[in-house]
């Protein structure tokens, strides 16, 4: 990177990376880093909820280390790598007497620090967003195909990690509009489209399942300006905790004067800011979305601080105020006696081997719960499923091969209530969670009814034509499958699940033909609930809960 590192910085660095190890090391999962591993089980090209850059990871971390350090190791080396990318993105030489600063800085940034060891995909976003700012900064100043390929090469990371990626890009590209002449940007563009050709490949075998459903099928609710963007303004002070004053004044006072790069770093603040501020006023902006702001202004804070002593002093004070606060909940994140919160990473280990001991190790159905029946089969290493219903939405359970892989089996059905039970266990956080055995699990949630008939009508509920389609490759008992209809509200909310009663099958065979279609005529029984604007059709086997067997139709008033 052509400078000499101050040996104070190599030192910091070197602690932060180590904390973050034994952090790494000792603090139990989340739930959403246990459905990342789940998807490493099996790399592909992609998976239902992102891209896979975060499944990429943990199979790297998990060829050096098991357990929690494998999930996350890839992860610490990119925290590591994102602090020392920014402070090579700063070309004052004075910047070596404010070494401390510049840590405390990007410590005190709660997000920030957790993505220092957490496995989630803003953390590959994060590193390829300080790599992607340094490339183009090195782009700006000398230029060359080489720059441009690893230009490229970057801007798909950036994707493969979150599709927010592209805003990033469309961003910092905007800042330079005399890029759309420059050949080798093209260059750029097209190393990326090429590197990302394979996930696009991907998202067209799989009818496009991860757009369709972060577009479309999401559930929201209705606008509550507390929830959506008074929350989302709140979310701008999160990020920064206590130091959020110095960073936005110094978001306000820059001016780029002809530097590419601060104009960059402009753009792509206030573009973010301004996105999800208008977002907010259709959903509920989280405050992960945002977290790509704290790169570029934290840039900006520390190069404001070089040249304001007043600055510099209270981004001290709070930055060390902010670190003992941190450091005390990174202690806390491992040991769960330091504050009455219930927190995710606090006691996973025992519910799970409670309920191995209880079930004997048989394999594990989670009706609506992807995230406990990915910890489950992390921390047990066992077979679990996601069973999923109308209730709730899809996941990567939905579309991987792990029906298959218990069918016919005596499982272990597991759900916050189950009439009957045969067991019960109690989650950390006081939960009681029950089950029942059943001695040879059947499920067929592969099987997709689709309507010829849209837009549809309620006058087409009455005599709907429904094309069932087995994908399995062996036939179904038409007798042990049940149709339902849940009606949504107008932001996909389920409000009413009702049985079909009357189906006419339009052929003879008791059968569901294995990877053949049947036709169905049903008179869909009309909802109680006025404020129906969508349905979905689901099916019911053997009893189960009926699962989400179509698309989310709409229903034209």
């Amino acid at each position: 990177m052509g400078q000499k590192f101050p040996r104070l910085f190599l030192i910091l660095l070197g602690l932060f990376f180590i904390l973050n190890i034994l952090q790494a090391a000792f603090t139990e999962l989340l739930f959403d880093e246990a459905y990342y591993w789940y998807y490493a089980q099996q790399l592909a090209w992609g998976y239902f909820d992102h891209p896979p850059m975060v499944a990429l990871m943990v199979r790297l971390g998990e060829i050096a280390f098991e357990g929690e350090l494998g999930v996350r190791l890839v992860s610490c080396f990119m925290g590591a790598g994102t602090f020392l990318l920014l402070w090579c993105l700063i070309d004052y030489p004075k910047k070596r007497q404010y070494v401390i600063h510049f840590f405390l800085l990007l410590f005190s940034m709660a997000l920030v620090n957790a993505y220092g060891f957490f496995t989630l995909p803003d953390t590959p976003l994060l590193f390829f967003t300080a790599l992607f700012l340094y490339l183009y900064k090195q782009f700006t100043e000398k230029r060359g195909v080489a720059l441009a390929i690893g230009l490229g090469l970057v801007m798909a990371a950036l994707v493969y990690s979150k599709y927010h990626g592209v805003l990033i890009i469309l961003f910092v590209f905007a800042s330079n509009w005399r890029l759309i002449k420059d050949a080798l940007a093209w260059v750029a563009v097209a190393v990326s489209l090429l590197c990302f050709a394979p996930h696009l490949f991907w998202l067209a075998q799989n009818d496009f399942i991860t757009i369709n459903y972060h577009l479309f099928e999401r559930p929201n609710h209705a606008y509550n300006f507390s929830e959506f963007t008074l929350g989302y303004l709140l979310n701008l002070v999160l990020v920064f905790g206590l130091l959020f004053p110095w960073a936005y004044q110094a978001l306000f006072k820059s001016r780029s004067n002809g530097d590419m790069l601060i104009k960059a770093l402009q753009y792509l603040s206030y573009g973010f800011i301004l996105f999800f501020f208008l977002s907010s006023f259709t959903k509920r902006v989280q405050t992960q979305w945002i977290v790509v702001i704290c790169i570029p202004i934290a840039v900006l804070t520390f190069k404001h601080l070089l040249t304001n002593q007043n600055t510099a002093k209270w981004v001290f004070r709070m930055g060390v105020i902010s670190t003992l606060i941190l450091m005390y909940a990174r202690v806390w994140l491992v040991n769960d006696r330091l504050l009455p919160i219930y927190f995710e990473t606090h006691g996973n280990k025992n519910w799970v081997g409670q309920l191995k001991s209880e079930i004997n190790g048989i394999p594990a159905v989670f009706q609506n719960s992807y995230r406990r029946a990915s910890m489950y089969a992390f921390y047990s290493g066992s077979a679990s499923f996601s069973l999923n219903t109308t209730e709730k939405r899809q996941n990567q359970f939905t579309i991987d091969d792990s029906e298959s892989r218990i069918q016919g089996k005596k499982i272990a059905y597991i759900a916050k209530n189950v009439e009957g039970h045969d067991f019960e266990y109690s989650k950390c956080d006081g939960t009681v969670i029950q089950g029942k055995f059943i001695p040879s699990f059947r499920s067929y949630r592969r099987l997709w009814c689709t309507v010829p008939d849209t837009p549809l009508t309620k006058e087409h509920l009455k005599n709907l034509e429904i094309a069932l389609y087995n994908p399995y490759q062996e036939d179904i008992f038409r007798k042990d499958l049940d149709l339902y209809v849940a009606y949504l509200n107008k932001y996909k909310e389920p409000i009413e699940l009702k049985k079909m009663e009357r189906c006419n099958w339009q052929n003879e065979s008791p059968y569901v033909k294995a990877e053949d279609t049947c036709l169905i005529k049903c008179a869909i029984p009309p909802p109680e609930d006025k404020n129906v604007h969508y349905i979905r059709l689901g099916i019911s086997e053997h009893g189960l809960k009926a699962g989400i067997n179509s698309k989310t139709l709409k229903l034209e008033q």
